[in-house]
């Protein structure tokens, strides 16, 4: 394991929210990216950093909802990405590093969830695709505009607990099942922070992941009503009644901690939840706390060399560094 996981005291909990994180933080001429920046957790990812004085790039699938969703928020501009596209992370990388602005925030908040089996370039299962891949891949070819001192960080979840990486069959061609997958995908998030970290530490960038906590967002999409009150999350008329459900308020308020706190400067690379460092647990269950699965340095190394071989970018390996 990297990073050691133990508590480190930030003076914020489960119930912070992400103006509370930034309360007194001036983030004035800082430039952040939210993939997914305009709905559920990176919108208000979005608005806590916009009202710090940030400005706030939001990469989004569909442009026009984007836009109206961010229209009142002052410091938050659109471009366009589709994560499941190589061609158009790319494309939107090439655009951002042609207007010769720097980077010091990557917040990688999009992600889907659950969905049915679902192929995206040569093949990809969609959640690895979309939540690892299409992040991964972002984040390399903007290594150009990351300056020292920049930080990244990827929206994991306690769904890592489902699965670790499945070398024999990542994209799951021998039988879909869509937490396992989703589960995948997490874990993934999480390794990559982790490697990254390692590859970025000599040029001054730190990455770092987290389990924002359990929030009703426009993520459950692919997940009926009847799932949900089955799951004990929502009573038949679709209000929230778990009492471990945080608001989408507190759901974005670890991931901005994580981009800003001046604590975790010597925690690169650490899984983070509740505004602190996550406690390692052996649960598959669980909502709370890292399985070792998700912080291996053995795994997250060869988890970058194969995302590599499957996109074709590598800017933190010795070609690229």
């Amino acid at each position: 394991m990297g990073t050691p996981q133990h508590t480190i005291g930030s003076g914020f909990g489960a119930r912070s929210t992400a103006d509370d994180v930034l309360r007194g933080t001036d983030l004035s001429g800082k430039l952040a990216i939210v993939t997914g920046g305009y709905s559920g957790l990176g919108l208000e990812t979005t608005r806590a950093l916009a009202r710090a004085g940030a400005r706030v790039v939001v990469p989004a699938r569909r442009r026009a909802p984007a836009e109206q969703a961010l229209a009142a928020i002052d410091g938050a501009e659109v471009d366009e990405l589709d994560l499941a596209d190589q061609d158009s992370v790319r494309r939107f990388a090439e655009r951002f590093l042609a207007s010769g602005r720097p980077a010091d925030l990557v917040i990688n908040n999009a992600g889907i969830m659950a969905c049915p089996e679902t192929r995206t370039g040569p093949g990809w299962e969609a959640q690895f695709a979309v939540n690892h891949l299409g992040h991964y891949a972002l984040v390399n070819r903007l290594r150009p505009a990351l300056r020292p001192g920049a930080r990244v960080v990827a929206v994991s979840s306690a769904g890592h607990q489902l699965s670790a990486m499945r070398w024999d069959d990542v994209h799951f061609t021998r039988g879909y099942d869509r937490w396992l997958a989703y589960g995948q995908a997490k874990t993934a998030n999480a390794l990559f922070a982790m490697h990254l970290n390692t590859l970025g530490r000599d040029a001054g960038i730190r990455a770092y992941s987290l389990h924002p906590g359990a929030i009703i967002t426009p993520l459950q999409r692919h997940l009926s009503r009847p799932d949900m009150i089955a799951k004990g999350w929502i009573d038949t008329h679709g209000n929230v009644i778990h009492p471990g459900f945080k608001t989408p308020e507190q759901g974005a308020a670890t991931a901005v901690w994580a981009a800003t706190s001046p604590l975790l400067t010597d925690h690169g690379g650490a899984y983070c939840e509740d505004c602190d460092l996550a406690a390692p647990t052996t649960s598959n269950e669980a909502w709370s706390g890292v399985r070792d699965h998700a912080l291996a340095p053995s795994q997250a190394a060869r988890l970058w060399t194969l995302s590599a071989e499957l996109t074709g970018v590598d800017a933190f390996g010795p070609a690229g560094a």
